[in-house]
């Protein structure tokens, strides 16, 4: 059993290195990604014309962007910081064609305050100039190694096999016996800091895997549930917790329905009627409505969303979500409430952990995803270069002629 966990740590490891070297160097960015973006490009960050001044409506801004993209109609907002707003556009269909205009519609970056646009980019490219596309593409390279689909089932199977090798690592740092376990087991948790390079090396890779297993094992199962192209995810947890079906879950407002122009509540309409519904769910719930975050057209589906924040304290979603019909209004679905099913929560807390999202978004948290990151990158590198000198160890044996395994425990982390 320990040869073969010690084969499936050492090759697993080695195949996801460089990749967790990606993930950890650019997931430590992104802990702080409203922030350095508007570091490296000021450009698209607008400053508060007065102290008292009104940022604009939802639907105020949605006619504003597709006033300046006239090929293009706004779909959703991306919520990044309160200084900018950034509309996420999807091509117009050409009436002379029947089909969607050519143009790559991508993201429009407006001033909150006055509707003026800050900055634009294509939806599968970026901006101009090296410097402010250094976070679009470090976020691009994190969520789908900037190759598209081809990177979200890397990184799927990728979050599926960094899981398993939470547990196998763990196994082996375990002592071989039982006698005197916890004597046995105190040095894995310990640095020798005054031994030979390649013991601190050995060391930091076992006692920092060992301290934070739990944060490292969060990390890599929510990986899968944030990337999960096979839904292994899903199959998991509804074996183990009380989750809800998701074809239940969207049931009644995700289908595709046939496209008959353009839907009869406009923007304001929609804007209207989502605040009606999400103050009846509010009042039904208990909880107060506090500043509106999104507004949504989902036009294959002849659908709109509307997103509110409020104050109701988790796991049930800071932020309550109400779908309604595009045309006559009416009540589709509310997400984001307590559902009271076991593995939603669950689910609700590894998201939160994961993108730093309420209820931990501050930045103390924020920082501890930053350093993990990198202690991600750490261990990826302090286990490859401990492969690379039992590797030379064993093949300096095998051309003396010295066929002696090494010590179970020394090959604990090979």
């Amino acid at each position: 059993m320990r040869r073969l966990f010690v084969w499936i740590h050492r090759y697993v490891g080695l195949a996801m290195a460089l990749f967790l070297i990606i993930e950890g160097v650019t997931g430590s960015l992104l802990a702080f990604r409203g922030d350095l973006s508007a570091l490296l490009d000021p450009s698209l960050v607008a400053a508060k014309p007065s102290p008292d001044a009104r940022r604009l409506e939802l639907a105020e801004l949605a006619e504003r962007s597709e006033a300046l993209m006239p090929h293009a109609t706004a779909a959703y907002f991306f919520r990044l910081r309160d200084d900018q707003a950034i509309v996420r556009m999807a091509p117009r269909t050409d009436p002379a064609t029947g089909k969607p205009y050519p143009e790559d519609a991508g993201v429009i970056v407006l001033d909150p305050w006055t509707g003026r646009e800050l900055g634009r980019s294509p939806y599968s490219g970026y901006t101009q100039g090296f410097v402010a596309n250094i976070m679009p593409f470090v976020n691009d390279l994190h969520t789908s190694l900037a190759m598209g689909q081809t990177g979200l089932w890397i990184l799927a199977i990728l979050a599926i096999l960094w899981t398993i090798d939470c547990f196998a690592g763990f196994y082996l740092t375990l002592p071989v016996t039982l006698e005197k376990f916890w004597a046995r087991w105190k040095p894995a948790w310990l640095v020798k800091w005054r031994g030979g390079f390649y013991r601190v090396n050995f060391d930091l890779h076992r006692a920092s895997g060992l301290w934070l297993w739990a944060m490292l094992f969060i990390f890599a199962w929510s990986s899968v549930c944030l990337v999960d192209s096979f839904g292994v995810f899903e199959k998991v947890m509804a074996a183990l917790f009380d989750v809800r079906p998701i074809e239940e879950q969207v049931a009644g407002f995700a289908s595709p329905r046939k496209d008959e122009g353009p839907m009869k509540l406009d923007w304001r309409a929609a804007q209207a009627r989502g605040r009606e519904l999400a103050a009846e769910q509010a009042k039904a719930g208990g909880f107060r409505l506090l500043e509106p975050k999104g507004l949504t057209s989902l036009r294959y589906a002849r659908t709109y969303n509307y997103i509110v924040e409020t104050d109701r304290p988790f796991p049930a979603d800071k932020e309550l979500t109400v779908f309604f019909d595009g045309d006559d209004g009416s009540f589709l679905a509310a997400m984001g409430t307590s559902t009271g099913h076991s593995g939603e929560t669950l689910t609700a807390w590894l998201r939160a952990l994961h993108m730093a999202r309420d209820p931990v978004d501050y930045l103390p948290y924020r920082i501890f995803v930053c350093v993990l990151g990198l202690i991600v990158v750490m261990l990826s590198v302090t286990g490859v270069y401990v492969w690379w000198k039992k590797r030379k160890a064993r093949r300096l044996r095998g051309r003396r002629g010295d066929t002696r395994a090494a010590p179970a425990t020394r090959e604990a982390i090979s």
